[in-house]
């Protein structure tokens, strides 16, 4: 099964959804990685993801490949969930 890795800031304002997002599939027993990109750690993520618009989630396999992205825009949980379990 995949990792999703959620990147936000929190003056974004289509964050706190990309955040839920990540309450709900951690609900499903989804392993979810929350970076707060104003942090050293997240800024350093979000460097080596490349993010440049937030939220960003990113979906990966088990080997660290990526299978899935959205790049300021939340997807629907079941986009995700759909990515997740086929990694």
């Amino acid at each position: 099964m995949g990792i999703v890795k959620i990147f936000y800031k929190d003056d974004c304002p289509m964050c706190p959804v990309a955040k839920k997002l990540g309450r709900h599939l951690e609900a499903e027993n989804v392993g979810v990685q929350h970076y707060n990109v104003e942090t050293a750690e997240g800024l350093a993520e979000a460097t080596f993801y490349r993010v440049m618009a937030l939220p960003t989630v990113v979906v990966e396999d088990e080997d660290e490949n990526g299978i899935g992205e959205w790049r300021g825009s939340v997807p629907k949980i079941e986009e995700v969930l759909s990515a997740v379990r086929n990694a």
